[in-house]
């Protein structure tokens, strides 16, 4: 492998989800900032819930006249 063309990688990089749950991974990053992670996934907790980026759900909502 070449030399000095590799990222650094950090063994112990910190991981920080949306819901407050932090863990430790490794990665190219020293911080990750996440917004689901296996504490709030919904395939995880069994609770289901929509995600909701730039108000897609209430404009579709809105559109098609549905009530939430």
């Amino acid at each position: 492998m070449k030399d000095k063309i590799h990222p650094k990688y950090y063994a112990d990089a910190k991981v920080i989800c949306a819901c407050g749950n932090t863990f430790t991974t490794g990665s190219t990053q020293k911080e990750l900032k996440v917004e689901l992670c296996g504490k709030c996934h919904p395939f995880f907790t069994g609770e289901q819930r929509i995600v909701d980026t730039g108000g897609r759900v209430e404009r579709f909502k809105r559109r098609y006249k549905m009530e939430g």
